[in-house]
């Protein structure tokens, strides 16, 4: 089964056009690109987590009820310095790449001084996001590298720090009604850590579009680490009508550690750790004038690494997270781990916490005089509580929703709104087949698609045009198989029901991916 995760993909550079059955609704108009890890070996050398493998791009084009596939690789720095050496050059999340032994020692000497402060790859594998009217591959990192989402060529490269003073930012921004993007990243070179929210406009890219959109990039505000040598590591946050929500988890960087990595021989992986005996903290800024609720929320330590939606209600933010009791999601991962047979991989992995869907509650204010031990959410649709500490800061616990379920999507028509449905990925490492799963907040009942053979991607609702119900609209995800007989698919299902709609086999390679973006058909002409 695993063998479908670390298989060297392929790319299909022209579009190739899919066999279509059942039919594909008229309305459906774009193009879905998707990203993803799609290469784990150059020549003799080999990655050791799936993390680290080579961006590969790929997108299905919806027109007039037929669907036309494409992939190439992304074309970064660090793809094309690989492949002129026919070696891993650079250094990834769990592979650390080290000089040549047939290199002289000048040579060696330099790589290893380069690496006291790593430039680190700009292989941007994790999602598709958009700044103006502009497209780019993007991990976490500081480069992310443009690319045009109708023929996937890879434009250039921007870096974030010649616009801001940051070296991490995440692969999760949002974009509000306007057009505007919102998104956090991490200064830790640039004196004492602390923690980035920009915006970038919608009118970013320009008419003439000489200039990149991160020229126009506004800083929002900074929040101070509350240690300078073990910032919060952080994959994803929340946005509310008002508020960005940070949540700065016991999950956490050793600056030392990355610092030291590789000349102590181990990869930029094994320096991010949970801190049990820490708490986790959350984070309320005003999204337009950058200043923080001042009230301290704090709960019990966990890992998070999607948020699915946060909301404004009577005078509360509510947001739901994906969290973990442990930080070995990402040791599940390592190619050994996925090359294994499937029986002993299931044996070997049981030690994993679940995914749980999981929603937080906070009040926006506090009353100073509020008696210890009160409970200040009112809401009565949750059990999730916010309670008052001697102190004056607030304890939350959460209000579980759905265990089992990753990779969140909803109708982003309702993002920062108060919502019904999300959808996701079911994760459920067994022989059994894996599913997509739709989860209704209200009822708190999910249902499910689920076919033998078969691994959907992350789930994307698109709404239809003349959507009135929250779930009016379809599900988007690619589909690959273990059975060599079985051609992988674009999915198509109804959202209310998560009934198939229609499936377009494609005669072409088609890897496992992570995050994607749907574009209207008249965003991409």
């Amino acid at each position: 089964m695993l063998g479908i995760f670390t298989k060297n993909g392929k790319e299909t550079p022209e579009p190739l056009k899919a066999k279509i059955s059942g039919e594909v609704p008229d309305w459906l108009q774009g193009t879905l690109v998707r990203n993803g890890p799609g290469l784990f070996s150059f020549g003799d050398t080999d990655y050791n987590h799936w993390f680290d493998g080579m961006a590969l791009i790929h997108s299905f084009t919806f027109k007039d009820g037929d669907v036309y596939y494409r992939s190439k690789f992304l074309k970064s720095e660090t793809f094309k310095t690989n492949s002129a050496a026919n070696r891993i050059v650079v250094s990834e999340f769990g592979t650390m790449a080290y000089p040549d032994p047939c290199q002289s020692i000048f040579s060696k000497s330099f790589t290893y001084l380069r690496n006291v402060i790593p430039d680190f790859t700009d292989n941007g594998l994790v999602n598709i996001i958009r700044y103006g009217e502009d497209y780019y591959a993007a991990s976490e990192l500081n480069y992310i590298n443009q690319i045009d989402p109708q023929t996937l060529d890879t434009v250039g490269r921007a870096d974030y720090r010649n616009h801001i003073a940051l070296n991490l930012a995440t692969a999760h921004p949002h974009y509000d009604e306007e057009g505007n993007t919102y998104n956090m990243g991490t200064a830790i070179m640039y004196g004492l850590p602390k923690y980035m929210i920009f915006k970038v406009p919608a009118d970013a890219s320009g008419e003439d579009k000489k200039q990149p959109p991160l020229s126009k990039l506004e800083e929002v505000c900074s929040i101070p680490c509350r240690s300078s040598l073990y910032p919060s590591y952080f994959h994803s946050f929340g946005m509310t009508e008002n508020y960005i929500v940070f949540v700065e988890q016991a999950f956490k960087l050793d600056i030392v550690r990355l610092a030291t990595a590789y000349f102590r021989g181990v990869n930029w992986g094994s320096c991010i750790n949970l801190d049990k005996n820490d708490v986790t903290l959350f984070h309320l800024i005003d999204r337009r004038t950058g200043e923080a609720v001042s009230t301290k929320f704090y709960g019990d330590p966990f890992v998070v690494f999607h948020h699915i939606n946060a909301f404004e209600e009577n005078n509360h933010v509510v947001f739901d997270l994906i969290t973990y009791k442990d930080s070995n999601l990402y040791d599940m991962f390592y190619i050994e781990n996925l090359k294994q047979d499937t029986d002993k991989f299931i044996e070997n992995n049981k030690i994993f916490s679940p995914p749980v869907c999981q929603r937080f509650v906070l009040p926006i204010t506090v009353d100073k005089d509020t008696p210890e031990g009160t409970n200040l959410v009112t809401l009565e649709d949750t059990t999730a509580t916010a309670v008052t500490q001697a102190d004056g800061s607030v304890f939350c616990s959460p209000d579980t929703l759905f265990v089992g379920l990753e990779l969140p999507g909803i109708n982003y028509k309702f993002n920062t709104r108060k919502y019904r449905y999300f959808y996701g990925s079911r994760v459920e490492w067994s022989p059994y087949p894996n599913k997509i799963g739709k989860v209704d907040i209200l009822t708190r009942t999910h249902k499910e698609w689920t076919e033998e053979e078969c691994y959907p991607s992350e789930p994307v609702f698109v709404a239809s045009p003349d959507a009135v119900e929250e779930d009016d609209g379809v599900i988007l995800s690619s589909v690959v198989s273990n059975n060599p007989e079985k051609p992988p698919f674009m999915l198509i299902l109804n959202a209310k029901t998560m009934e198939e709609i229609a499936r377009a086999a494609v005669d072409a390679h088609i890897h496992m991916d992570l995050h994607g973006y749907f574009i209207p058909s008249k965003d991409t002409n």
